[in-house]
């Protein structure tokens, strides 16, 4: 297999695992966003239908306790009893029925009248409550004598000195069209959800499905939730199987709880037409990517195949020409064409290394006596005047002495390094032996030269060197002219200053 089908077949891999993973990605991202949306969405639902709720029950105990101030002061006036009944139940259409009850819990008036309760003592469980409690009052759902299941609001009636006269009372139905059940049942919450109530035990007092009504929640995680925390959401699987997003909020007059209920798959079904589009929109683009894949493989390729067809074929005529002219616009194949065609020279710089190896002084990388001679034969077959430094380290056997070789050699090799700071990059630089050094200063004018000598005695002394400290030389200064014969000369003079300078004292430059 070539590498144009390797490349193609991982640009392929690449393309279809980063499609999938993205996609799986965006489906993973919406989903959790869509099913954390729908929870707060229940939970705000319910909350808000709670405090609504809650504000329907605060005035209902207001419009009761208006009349019960009403009726108090003429408790035992019938008429005005039944008409304020009568106007309970028409005016705010709140009720299903209203009743005036003395003390004894006989009943003095009743609307609508067709309910036929007037002058029985009622035994139900929300008319022996108000009579107990003596507050406002909402009752547990149960069923009334006419076999309703309903709740009862109730509003005590005080004489004007404390005495207890009795209550009056609404029913509303959980079963039948009310008020109530038209307001839980406005579900502005959106398609696909529904909503329920619980009372304190658990059991449904308000359902869409009616059958439902009467019989207690399904335990589980939501159960516990609602009687626990109040207000929440929370996603759970139903006893059938169906997971579920629910909202839920506590209503405080009546402690009932009403829960905000909606389907996982019927909030998830927007995202399949979501991923669909998402899929149509990259489809598209990742055909284009790859065929620029191909393309790209294709021209990656095909230098390293004209490459490999080279090397099969060393041995022909003209094969050097032809790698030259194989393009090279990345950095292995520009490499390897490189490798290729330097192969054939590479002996020459092998010899090159060598040539350079012997007339390096391996120490300080400066010339030695070898490079020494050729430059001087440079500059004699060029007729090039020259300059010449020649110093050495003064009482250097005695560093070598106190502080042993090594030492020693750290000192020149700093010495090397003081000696190019001091020099231009046409001078040529030279360790000719032990602590003797020497540089050429190509067409350089007496005087410049020996302002370099001294300045590169003066840094020297003020250097700091390691393991030692204070390093001090004696130079001497000498001018080569084509006139003057032979270079060695020009050597010798600077040689000969050197040993006078010495023998002045040491640290000084002198010239020839």
């Amino acid at each position: 297999m070539d590498l144009r089908r390797l490349i193609l077949i991982l640009a392929v891999m690449s393309a279809l695992v980063t499609l999938a993973n993205g996609f799986f990605a965006t489906y993973q991202v919406q989903r959790q966003l869509l099913i954390d949306d729908t929870l707060e969405a229940n939970r705000n639902y319910a909350a808000k239908l709670a405090d609504t709720t809650n504000l329907f029950f605060v005035s209902l105990y207001r419009q009761l306790a208006y009349s019960s101030a009403m009726i108090s002061a003429d408790f035992g006036n019938s008429a005005l009893l039944q008409s304020e009944a009568q106007r309970l139940l028409l005016q705010t259409n709140s009720f299903n029925s209203v009743a005036v009850v003395n003390a004894e819990g006989v009943v003095l008036a009743t609307s609508p009248e067709s309910i036929q309760i007037k002058g029985r003592k009622l035994t139900t469980p929300g008319a022996l409550q108000a009579l107990r409690i003596r507050v406002p009052n909402i009752s547990e759902p149960y069923v009334s004598v006419t076999g309703n299941l309903l709740i009862f609001i109730s509003s005590p009636v005080f004489a004007e000195d404390g005495t207890y006269l009795g209550y009056v009372g609404g029913t509303i139905y959980l079963k039948q069209k009310s008020i109530l059940n038209e307001m839980l049942g406005q579900n502005f919450h959106g398609a696909g959800s529904y909503t329920y109530v619980v009372d304190d035990e658990r059991k449904i007092i308000y359902h869409d499905d009616a059958a439902r009504i009467g019989q207690p929640m399904a335990h589980g995680e939501l159960s516990t939730a609602v009687q626990r925390q109040g207000r929440g959401s929370l996603q759970e699987a139903s006893q059938s199987g169906i997971n579920i997003l629910a909202g839920f909020a506590a209503e405080p007059l009546s402690h009932w709880s009403i829960i905000t209920i909606r389907t996982t798959d019927n909030t998830l079904m927007s995202l399949r037409g979501l991923m669909l589009s998402v899929l149509h929109r990259t489809l598209p683009l990742t055909l284009l990517t790859l065929v620029a894949a191909w393309l790209f493989a294709r021209l990656i390729s095909q230098p390293l195949w004209l490459l490999a067809r080279s090397a099969n074929d060393m041995d022909r005529t003209g094969v050097f020409d032809d790698i030259t002219r194989i393009p090279s616009w990345y950095f292995e194949v520009a490499q390897l064409k490189r490798a290729m065609l330097v192969g054939i020279s590479l002996l020459q710089k092998k010899i090159g290394t060598l040539k350079t190896e012997v007339q390096t002084d391996p120490l300080t990388g400066l010339h030695n006596r070898r490079g020494l001679s050729l430059a001087l034969a440079a500059y004699s077959s060029a007729n090039q005047g020259f300059a010449v430094i020649a110093f050495d380290i003064d009482k250097f056997k005695k560093v070598n002495d106190t502080y042993g070789h090594d030492v020693g050699d750290q000192v020149l090799e700093c010495m090397a390094q003081q000696l190019r700071a001091c020099s231009r990059s046409e001078d040529v630089l030279c360790r000719i032996g032990g602590e003797e050094f020497l540089m050429l200063l190509p067409a350089t004018p007496m005087g410049i030269a020996t302002d370099i000598a001294e300045r590169l005695r003066a840094n020297v002394a003020a250097a700091d060197f390691p393991s030692v400290g204070r390093v001090y030389i004696s130079a001497g200064v000498a001018l080569w002219s084509p006139e003057a014969g032979n270079p060695e000369q020009a050597l010798k003079q600077a040689d000969d200053a050197l040993y006078r300078a010495k023998a002045q004292g040491r640290n000084q430059v002198v010239v020839a």
